[in-house]
């Protein structure tokens, strides 16, 4: 494949993105391969665009962690988890949506488990951060919150646990 076709492929988000919130998406994709101020201005005016569009948090979460800018992504991360919960009419606090665990199906909806893949954003980017109590506590109450883990988050726990083994 050519360098030039690769910048030509698109992302597949998801199939609610709307038009004109996937064509800037698109092209803040295509630019952080070279021009990492662009791509964020344009990742940046498709949230601006539609801030109840999750997948603009998600593209801006790990268009900043990639670039190792974890305090950042995880700041986007929080806005993600804050809009997913307006839109889930749940709490966005994790820790009281962990003691109100029984009031909430976490697998009744897309926004929910987008919750939860978010969720385990933050555990990652905390045990990044060597903030490895926070990531610890966040991935405990993943396992109330997902016990078939459907978000994933046990490869998250995995290294964890490996993180705290070299630690010990």
């Amino acid at each position: 494949m050519s360098q030039l076709g690769f910048f030509e492929e698109r992302v597949l988000f998801s199939p609610d993105v709307p038009e004109e919130v996937n064509k800037l998406l698109q092209m803040a994709v295509a630019a952080s391969h070279a021009d990492k101020p662009l791509a964020e201005k344009y990742f940046r005016q498709a949230q601006a665009l539609d801030s109840a569009c999750l997948q603009t948090y998600f593209a801006l979460y790990k268009f900043y962690f990639y670039q190792g800018r974890l305090l950042e992504a995880e700041l986007e991360v929080m806005a993600a988890l804050n809009e997913a919960a307006r839109q889930g009419g749940f709490p966005a606090d994790y820790r009281k949506l962990g003691r109100e665990l029984a009031q909430w199906d976490m697998y009744a909806s897309e926004v929910a488990l987008f919750y939860l893949y978010s969720l385990k954003a933050l555990a990652f980017i905390k045990l990044r951060r060597q903030l490895d109590a926070e990531a610890q506590s966040i991935l405990v109450l993943m396992r109330a919150l997902d016990p078939e883990d459907r978000s994933g988050a046990s490869v998250i726990m995995d290294l964890a646990d490996a993180v705290l083994e070299d630690a010990a």
